[in-house]
């Protein structure tokens, strides 16, 4: 109990030091923070009302104690350029990053369990120097060139898929999946790769493991040892990247989601730097912040599921 209030205790901390950091950046702006936001062609009387609005005047820890107590009230201000709360936007927008980044992290657990777990099985094989070679080369490549080279032949090539576009899903779900089917594998591949490394990795030193002879010798087959008595004590490592890498997609969606014109979250911080909507690109960062903290949060918990061991060890 006490290591779990301790690990929420530093979760707030570093939330709220996330905080402070990205409230900084308003102090950063170039000359007066309210022309930085409205542009040069402002008229006095609009930078006055930011300047007023925004309490420019007031001592900084001032501002941020006032600004961080709207946030805890779940009022991150309003865009200067649509004048539409920037909660409201993030809800509008996130319905796609999520459904991109949970693509994402089935389309790679799918691949990198089974492509894992058998090269494991026959370490040093070819199938284990090919999917070896294979991962460096997923890895290797930036996300931008990936996702061109799939637009090239899946989309253009194949016509397997729509190159760029977005349909809602509540529109039409098969269509919403052609559509996202692209960003997500660009997202995935590369993840996929550092996954079935990881787990080839862990995989082959449970295999050596006296419980793994114990069960060969009571004659069980091959695949139920490998995904029943194997597999489990061997994803300890791979579902903390797993929890990590979530804030890599995170980030990672903002290039994909702009390649293929999908309305997410990572399209809305391109459009706001763009824009210089300074006030929707803040709070688009602090959501991404406390997303990938509490995710992070979430996965220190749920180690004790996955791994009894760690549960013992805290008791």
């Amino acid at each position: 109990m006490r290591s779990r209030l301790t690990k929420l205790a530093t979760a707030l901390i570093t939330l709220l030091i996330v905080s402070l950091a990205v409230y900084s950046l308003q102090e950063l702006l170039p000359g007066d923070p309210a022309v930085a936001i409205l542009g040069e062609q402002a008229t006095p009387e609009t930078i006055a009302a930011v300047r007023a609005d925004l309490a420019l005047d007031d001592p900084f820890l001032v501002r941020y104690a006032n600004w961080l107590g709207d946030a805890l009230r779940f009022d991150l201000g309003q865009s200067y350029r649509t004048g539409a709360p920037v909660v409201e936007e993030i809800v509008n927008r996130l319905p796609i990053t999520l459904e991109l980044l949970i693509l994402a992290q089935l389309v790679a657990l799918a691949l990198a369990i089974p492509l894992g777990t058998f090269a494991a099985y026959r370490a040093r094989s070819r199938f284990d120097r090919l999917t070896t070679g294979a991962a460096f080369g997923l890895v290797s490549v930036p996300e931008f060139v990936l996702g061109v080279l799939l637009i090239y032949y899946l989309a253009l090539g194949l016509g397997l898929v729509p190159p760029t576009g977005w349909v809602p899903l509540t529109e039409s779900p098969i269509q919403n999946l052609s559509h996202a089917l692209l960003p997500a594998l660009t997202m995935a591949l590369p993840v996929m790769a550092v996954y079935q490394r990881l787990l080839r990795s862990d995989m082959t030193a449970t295999l050596q493991e006296d419980f793994i002879t114990m069960a060969q010798s009571k004659g069980l087959s091959t695949p139920y040892i490998l995904f029943r008595h194997a597999l489990r004590p061997s994803s300890f490592s791979l579902l903390t990247l797993a929890g990590m890498n979530t804030g890599r997609l995170i980030g990672g969606s903002v290039i994909v989601e702009v390649l293929f014109a999908a309305p997410g979250i990572g399209q809305l911080m391109v459009q706001s730097i763009v824009q210089r909507d300074f006030i929707m690109l803040q709070g688009t960062v602090i959501f991404v912040a406390a997303a990938y903290i509490l995710i992070n949060s979430l996965v220190d918990l749920a180690y004790g599921f996955i791994d009894p061991r760690v549960r013992y060890q805290g008791a």
